[in-house]
């Protein structure tokens, strides 16, 4: 068949993305570039921004086939990795990896601190139920509050999958902003004294208490929250490969390679999702400000923590360490090692500061667990009752029977 070179020109136009441009298209590939910018000129957390900024810009290309709900599209194989729960629980085998419970164990009484900044992720809820959203919007919301981005993402996926990409978004970005946000809180709920304060050094633990603790924490944290079990489970084995001493390459694997591809995979599928039609929202606009009081009532409930500490040791205890009861890890530890150096340059805080830190990884992850058990789908086949009885029964074991 003929085809004369007009007729072929029009075709090829016609089947061009600008036919397809919509004003929504353009904001939202204006806000990719502006994530893209931030990523690199800016190095706003830019493992995460960058690949999700243009994720979104690829998603928002008419007649790509690039976002989320494309069937049969690359990012939509990516999604559903997200929608699985595959990418997050996968992102926290490499974070255990990565992570030394050491000065947790060395200082156990530092848990309280990462406990005491998931006020943050309870606030929030009710703040964001007084804004209109059901609990389970509010509760995805809140865990903003843990600056954990693929606690985020997993608890979104499960609780409020429509809102995803600005939870993701308003995460990860919190998480890149740390060390802007956290330091005036931190100087307005302390004194130069407080903040001068320089703490005893750590204990060293021996490998066989870390080896159990993972193991110890698995059981008693998912046997009380199964709804956790794969983001802390994963947690906890890929801290075993660091710990155990006889799983070398497996732990390389985990900390390295295997969450760098992870980390790709799951920004670029975040990305996809920020369509002009899921992000261009007023929900958006209030995510992002729930976000921001989050994230800042987390640090000032650690800081507060840390001070209601300093006075009950008699000043042995620095409530810096507190802002670093956040998931951000390692960036919150470091910024209260910067601002307690600020007042004394031989003060060093940082491995003090990773005992909250670390701890914070594990709030979240628990507050996640909350949130999926009061408010998730009912598990098929589970029975209160039967919980119940085997409680009963294994305090029957404990107390000789009777």
């Amino acid at each position: 068949m003929d085809i004369s070179f007009g007729s072929a020109a029009l075709h090829i136009a016609q089947s061009t993305g600008f036919t397809a441009l919509t004003s929504g298209h353009v904001i939202m590939l204006l806000i990719s570039c502006v994530l893209v910018y931030l990523a690199i000129w800016k190095q706003f957390e830019p493992l995460l921004l960058l690949p999700i900024g243009f994720g979104c810009l690829m998603a928002n290309l008419p007649l790509s086939l690039m976002s989320n709900v494309d069937e049969g599209g690359l990012l939509n194989f990516f999604y559903q990795g997200v929608t699985h729960e595959i990418l997050p629980p996968l992102v926290f085998l490499g974070v255990g990896a990565l992570t030394d419970f050491g000065p947790l164990l060395a200082n156990p009484s530092t848990l309280l601190l990462g406990a005491a900044a998931q006020v943050g992720v309870y606030t929030t809820l009710i703040g964001a139920v007084a804004l209109g959203f059901d609990m389970k919007e509010a509760s995805a919301i809140g865990i903003i509050g843990g600056a954990d981005g693929p606690t985020s993402i997993f608890i979104a996926s499960k609780l409020a999958p429509h809102l995803l990409a600005p939870i993701a978004v308003a995460a990860y970005s919190y998480m890149s902003l740390v060390p802007l946000i956290q330091p005036p809180i931190m100087r307005f709920f302390t004194t130069p004294t407080e903040r001068k304060v320089r703490m005893e050094q750590l204990q060293p633990i021996s490998q066989t208490v870390k080896i159990i603790f993972p193991v110890l924490v698995t059981i008693v944290c998912c046997l009380m929250l199964p709804g956790v079990t794969p983001l802390l489970g994963m947690l906890m084995l890929g801290n075993l490969f660091r710990e155990s001493g006889v799983t070398k390459r497996l732990h390389e694997t985990a900390e390295t390679h295997l969450i760098n591809i992870v980390t790709i995979l799951l920004a670029l599928a975040v990305g996809s999702s920020m369509t002009a039609e899921s992000f261009l929202k007023l929900e958006t606009i209030k995510i992002i400000v729930l976000g921001l009081l989050a994230f800042s009532m987390a640090t000032a409930g650690g800081v507060l923590f840390g001070k209601l500490m300093y006075k009950m040791t008699g000043g042995k205890v620095n409530p810096l360490i507190g802002s670093a009861g956040v998931s951000a890890v390692p960036m919150a530890a470091r910024v209260s090692q910067k601002v307690g150096a600020e007042e004394d340059k031989q003060n060093f805080l940082l491995m003090h500061a990773m005992g909250p830190n670390v701890a914070g990884v594990i709030g979240s992850a628990v507050a996640a667990g909350v949130f999926v058990s009061l408010f998730g789908d009912p598990v098929a086949g589970a029975d209160p009752h039967a919980a119940v009885e085997s409680l009963h029964q294994i305090a029957s074991v404990i107390g000789g029977g009777k």
